[in-house]
């Protein structure tokens, strides 16, 4: 072989493995994005679990600023879930759940149960405690062992969007205390101290940049 032709194969040769070298890259980086974040080593991992309210909002990521380099959160909401089982968007039918508990946390936040507040949904709140030791249950069975965190959910200041702030007040939260009680489990309160700051709300239920970070400041605080 003339060394002309030499030249040219490695050259085709070359590019070749950079454009499997690229292709592979680009698979473990849409693998990573799927699958959520990748299992740290010798981080703290945090899981925070919920809504909107936490896929949403930016307290994820503002706890991660105040937890530090020692610690990995990673974010696990999603939009419109309930903690009841009955109804048609349960949290533990979400991928997200399954990534949640692949991801092996060490803390898990949990902070779920305005959707639940649904005046459609009240039918369920009956199996609303059974729920949520189910869904508590499954985090509990991690070779992890994590710690559990139960959110009382942020205050509704308008009920236009669906969530209904009688039943959230009246009915999700004292279900929640019950549940946290009859397992142990500590309750971190973000409801109170936003329950005068409707201006920390966009929406009147979804927290604006303000009301996350007091939402990360009191689970923060929990948690050190």
């Amino acid at each position: 072989m003339s060394l002309k032709k030499m030249k040219k194969r490695t050259k085709w040769f070359g590019i070749g493995l950079a454009i499997v070298i690229l292709a592979a890259g680009l698979a473990a980086f849409s693998f990573e994005t799927r699958s959520g974040p990748k299992k740290p080593v010798n981080t703290i991992r945090v899981a925070c679990v919920g809504d909107s309210i936490t896929n949403g909002t930016e307290y994820p990521s503002d706890l991660w600023m105040m937890l530090g380099t020692n610690y990995t959160v990673g974010n696990f909401g999603v939009g419109g879930v309930t903690v009841s089982l009955g109804s048609e968007n349960s949290y533990m039918n979400q991928t997200e759940f399954r990534i949640a508990k692949e991801f092996m946390p060490n803390i898990v936040v949990i902070l779920l149960g305005t959707n639940d507040a649904y005046p459609s949904r009240q039918q369920y709140l009956n199996s609303f405690i059974n729920d949520y030791k189910e869904l508590i249950g499954e985090f509990q069975g991690l070779s992890t062992k994590p710690k559990i965190w139960i959110v009382l959910p942020p205050p509704i200041f308008i009920d236009d969007l669906g969530p209904d702030s009688t039943i959230l007040v009246k009915e999700i939260i004292p279900l929640i205390k019950q549940t946290a009680n009859e397992l142990g489990l500590p309750i971190i309160d973000v409801y109170s101290p936003l329950v005068n700051h409707s201006e920390y709300f966009w929406d009147g239920v979804h927290p604006n940049s303000q009301g996350a970070k007091i939402i990360a400041t009191e689970i923060y605080d929990a948690i050190i």
